[in-house]
């Protein structure tokens, strides 16, 4: 809400928002029949001690007529929640029309409270603003010309003289002025009362309803939030397993071939080469299963504690000390890889060195899978002096892509996302002698993403 304050009217403004568009809805409930039984019931015992003392005996207005006028100011508060404005209009009415026919019927207590109630109601309750500053301020400008047209026209004056001739007054105020004066300040502070207690009113309630759609739009983010936590730690989950089990699946896949090959030639060299195959299968079948294990445990048990892993339990995801044997073993499948690490790469944090190990290891399963290299190379940079200190692994071969090998895009993919975890750039594509690239570039002062991200 923006309102312009141009003086005691932006002020005016402000308080009673009258550029505040929201809508207080109200409704007849149980409560409201029981407060307008409640009040007729006053008004009406009221009514009848009043004629029971002799005070109603200058009325010629029948009983009935007075039991209808209370009755009707009751019934006016039933429907004030739902109908503020016209309750207010109404009320206004019913105070004009019985005050001038049956001024004691107006002036009882009970009948008092309900126009105070129902001016209150129209300012607490009005679905427009600007519709119940209007209303409300033509009540009270109607009602305060009424209230001088009684001393100034009507019989009101005179009234009061007879009643105060026997006072004495004050030297400073007479009693007609003094009367007049106190007759004033009471309606200004019946009126004003209502109608800013009213607005204090609807203020607290549109407070209430702010704070209630902050709380379901907080709900909602937060469950959304959840989700998208679930949904990045199915994804981890998902490259985890891809990275592990398309590794030792590769291995398997040429040691088995290599192995086959070596048994159908038949030679007893052979046989030998064929069993020192058959042997790498079984250890690279153990490691995916031991990384699977592994794996299962951490999401099993994310916490982990030292002793655990001491105990080997459970290992830890593999870091850069892990990637010399990474290495080896993709050299004991036939594939020469040269390492080179250039700068402070042991400074690296665990999480960042996690992601450059999956790396290596899903582009040189791609290698051994889907190329025909026979030599590839990794680079691992670290430069913290860079204007943008950065961390980069970079992984090349010299083959050509082999026929009938496309895979499933689901290890280059989990490269992407790893590098997008961190806000890294990726450069992934052939070469432009020979050969094909994969270059990550992750910046070492960027914080990750995702509460999801991979590591």
């Amino acid at each position: 809400m923006t309102v312009h304050d141009d003086g005691s009217s932006g002020r005016l403004a402000t308080f009673f928002a009258t550029d505040d568009d929201w809508e207080r809805e109200g409704s007849i409930a149980l409560g409201d029949w029981l407060v307008g039984a409640a009040v007729l019931v006053a008004s009406l015992v009221t009514l009848e001690l009043i004629r029971g003392v002799g005070s109603l005996d200058s009325s010629d207005a029948p009983t009935w007529v007075e039991w209808t006028a209370v009755f009707i100011g009751a019934a006016l508060l039933v429907f004030r929640r739902r109908f503020p404005l016209t309750v207010a209009l109404l009320a206004g009415l019913h105070m004009f029309v019985t005050g001038v026919w049956l001024p004691i019927v107006m002036g009882l207590l009970p009948m008092q409270i309900i126009y105070f109630v129902a001016f209150f109601a129209g300012a607490a309750w009005a679905r427009r603003r600007r519709d119940m500053v209007v209303v409300m301020g033509l009540i009270t400008l109607f009602m305060f010309a009424w209230l001088s047209w009684q001393f100034a026209v009507g019989s009101g004056i005179d009234e009061i003289r007879e009643s105060t001739a026997d006072a004495e007054g004050s030297s400073l105020i007479g009693p007609v002025t003094a009367y007049v004066l106190l007759t004033t300040l009471m309606n200004l502070l019946y009126f004003a009362g209502a109608i800013v207690g009213g607005q204090v009113a609807w203020r607290g309630a549109r407070q209430k309803a702010e704070l209630a759609e902050q709380a379901a739009t907080i709900a909602a983010q937060s469950g959304q939030l959840q989700r998208r936590a679930v949904i990045d730690e199915r994804l981890r989950i998902a490259r985890e397993l891809h990275d592990v089990v398309a590794h030792h699946v590769a291995v398997v896949g040429v040691q088995a071939a290599a192995g086959r090959k070596l048994l159908e030639r038949g030679r007893p060299d052979d046989i030998v080469g064929a069993a020192e195959a058959l042997g790498n299968v079984e250890a690279s079948a153990r490691e995916g299963v031991t990384q699977m294990r592994s794996l299962l445990g951490t999401l099993r048990d994310p916490a982990g504690d030292a002793e655990t892993e001491a105990e080997g339990v459970r290992r830890p995801e593999p870091r850069l000390e892990d990637l010399p044997a990474l290495l080896d073993e993709v050299r004991e499948s036939g594939l020469r890889v040269d390492y080179e690490a250039v700068g402070p790469v042991e400074d690296l944090s665990v999480p960042l060195a996690h992601s450059v190990y999956r790396i290596v290891q899903e582009a040189l399963a791609n290698v051994r899978r889907h190329s025909t290299a026979d030599r590839a190379q990794v680079v691992l940079r670290v430069d913290r002096a860079a204007a943008a200190p950065y961390a980069e692994v970079e992984i090349t071969d010299n083959g050509r892509p082999r026929h009938g090998t496309s895979g499933s895009g689901l290890g280059l993919l989990g490269v992407r996302e790893r590098a997008a975890v961190r806000k890294a750039e990726v450069d992934i594509g052939p070469r432009a002698v020979q050969g094909f690239r994969v270059r990550v570039r992750f910046p070492l002062d960027s914080p990750v993403a995702s509460m999801g991200a991979a590591r």
